[in-house]
């Protein structure tokens, strides 16, 4: 018979990191400006329907499928996710050896890690990519590049990452951080700038709509952590522990660079320091303790605000939400410091952090899978981007009209606020 209480706490889990996605649209809503609130949304939202699809009929096959003698693929085996019923109803005669809970509910826990994933892409290029175009990139993206990366990092025996290199990633620092800042990043520049980029200030249009959507993914979070454990268990507890005291500690850290760099803590600056903190514990949340997990909030906040504040000024890039300075850098900062500060004896493999053995092994190994994980994201986006906009007409972008008029109107022909007296 399987563990009742792990089944739950599993389908809950679920149920919390569907939550984020929906939240991170009300966060990028939030933070877009006032003509491209709904085009900011709505990519979100599609990213639900895209990935139900992509995910049940190939993700899940080539992610989790296959008997584990490729490094970096799943397998064509459980394509359409073609015999389920039949998984279903075998474990209710006989349980796997093993097995705490039902294994379908893996298949929707980890197809809301891939929404979730695809969603944050959506940031980097808000304000001026076309809405069929970035559907199109997205599509191909959650069926060629995300899968394989989760194999190699999650694939278990033989895969990669994981297993090959021995790097840790205990909730997606690879998978879904780096992954999903790189790709955002990359497809800013294939876009290009938008128009008055340098030139004029774009203010967050509504700021309590950041701090729901903020709220919402700091609630999703704790399934998302906690749920990688697997198991109602202790490691779950000390994940959901360490994810709210690195979001606090990044929370405060963010204010104090505020307070230190314009005079002023801010509300949006607040939120983005709660996510930061999440970001940056998600490789390590299973593997470190409370006291780690603050030191890591503590420092992630400065190196994000310097990447958001600095970098993207000095290198020109238009990260319109800033996708890549928040996750792909918060990611990386967490996935380095996770070879510092890991419990040996919580680590999947035999090594253990720096800061307890001495020995610089899983350092090395944290760094070279954060290496090929951008290398191999890096290569296959610059690729797909380059396809998807020479099947868009040569150009990802809207026109400059429509992009001067908004998007919301342009691409979706509403308004988030429309005008009662003839004013907008």
């Amino acid at each position: 018979m399987f563990d009742t209480g792990s089944t739950g706490f599993m389908i809950a889990c679920a149920m919390l990191v569907l939550l984020m996605t929906p939240g991170l649209a009300f966060f990028y809503g939030g933070l877009s400006r006032r003509k491209n609130v709904v085009n900011a949304m709505i990519m979100v939202f599609a990213v639900i329907g895209i990935v139900a699809i992509t995910w049940t009929l190939f993700g899940w096959s080539f992610a989790y499928g296959g008997d584990g003698s490729i490094p970096f693929f799943g397998g064509f085996d459980q394509i359409g996710c073609f015999g389920v019923v039949q998984g279903v109803l075998a474990e209710a005669q006989a349980v796997p050896e093993g097995a705490v809970y039902p294994s379908i509910v893996d298949i929707v826990f980890q197809m809301a890690f891939c929404m979730i994933t695809t969603a944050i892409i959506t940031g980097a290029v808000a304000g001026r990519i076309k809405f069929g175009a970035i559907c199109a990139f997205l599509a191909v993206w959650t069926i060629v590049v995300y899968p394989p990366l989760a194999h190699m990092v999650w694939g278990g025996e033989g895969s990669l990452i994981g297993d090959a290199i021995g790097a840790l990633d205990f909730a997606g620092g690879d998978v879904v951080h780096i992954s999903s800042g790189l790709t955002g990043l990359i497809l800013c520049l294939i876009a290009g700038k938008r128009k008055g980029f340098g030139m004029m200030s774009y203010r967050p249009h509504n700021v309590p709509f950041v701090a729901l959507g903020a709220t919402l993914l700091w609630f999703g979070w704790f399934g998302f952590n906690a749920g990688s454990e697997f198991a109602a268990d202790g490691i779950a507890a000390l994940a959901l522990v360490n994810t709210v005291v690195a979001s606090g500690s990044a929370l405060v850290s963010w204010m104090v660079v505020e307070r230190l760099k314009v005079g002023k803590p801010t509300l949006v600056g607040a939120a983005t320091g709660l996510v930061a903190g999440l970001v940056v514990i998600t490789p390590a949340a299973g593997f470190v303790e409370p006291w780690a997990a603050i030191v890591m909030g503590l420092i992630v906040s400065p190196v994000c605000y310097f990447a958001i504040s600095f970098c993207k000024k000095k290198l020109g890039y238009d990260d319109a939400l800033d996708a890549f300075g928040c996750h792909c850098v918060g990611g990386i900062v967490g996935g380095v410091l996770t070879g510092l500060f890991c419990v040996p004896g919580l680590s999947w493999t035999e090594f253990g952090g720096l800061l307890y053995t001495g020995d610089p092994s899983l350092l090395a190994s944290q760094v070279l899978g954060i290496l090929i994980t951008v290398v191999f994201v890096g290569v296959a986006d610059v690729v797909l981007g380059l396809i998807v906009k020479a099947a868009f007409g040569g150009s990802l972008r809207v026109s400059e009209d429509k992009e001067a008029a908004g998007l919301d109107v342009a691409e979706h022909g509403e308004s988030a606020y429309p005008a009662y007296i003839g004013l907008d």
